[in-house]
């Protein structure tokens, strides 16, 4: 199974209204299934920051986080966002592994 076929899998457990996983890791020098983005749509984060909120996907993600170098994470209620649907550009990477 490929990795974002299970970052998809194990958000699942957030009962996402939207769930939206993209490979960035073309956009970053430490190769393949790397970098991640998650926009996530969830009743769950209702009430919560974005740190809670945070915490709740990365409880969800378990021991695949593990795997994953980066995971940037966009975590909406339903109603934000119906007012939004935008999620913020990705950085462009400035290779500070090397």
């Amino acid at each position: 199974m490929r990795k974002i076929d299970s970052i998809q899998n194990a958000l699942q457990a957030l009962q996402p209204e939207h769930l939206e996983v993209l490979d960035e890791s073309h956009m970053h020098s430490r190769g393949q299934e790397t970098h991640y983005k998650a926009v996530i749509v969830s009743q769950q984060f209702a009430g919560l920051n974005s740190v809670k909120r945070h915490q709740r996907a990365y409880a969800a993600m378990g021991d695949l986080m593990r795997e994953v170098h980066a995971l940037a994470l966009h975590t909406y209620t339903p109603e934000e966002w119906a007012q939004q649907r935008v999620v913020p550009a990705s950085p462009v990477c400035a290779g500070g592994h090397k």
